[in-house]
């Protein structure tokens, strides 16, 4: 006994609506990956700084607690 596959229904007027959010929720994702390797680059940016200014060193570690910060917030 063979078993029926059940197609789902698609209504027209909804595919446009799922298709822009589709599209809507790519755009938004690769704006947040946009955003998230430029704070990565902020981030190796700091790191290789090198300074011998204890003023300049801890400016630089604040930093990067920052961006760090912003980055696990991020996901």
């Amino acid at each position: 006994m063979a078993k029926a596959v059940k197609q789902p229904e698609v209504d027209p007027g909804n595919a446009f609506e799922t298709e822009d959010a589709r599209r809507l929720a790519a755009s938004q994702r690769a704006v947040r990956e946009r955003e998230k390797q430029a704070l990565n680059l902020q981030r190796e940016n700091i790191l290789s700084q090198k300074t011998s200014s204890p003023v300049r060193r801890q400016a630089l570690e604040a930093a990067l607690a920052q961006i760090e910060g912003q980055i696990s917030a991020m996901g």
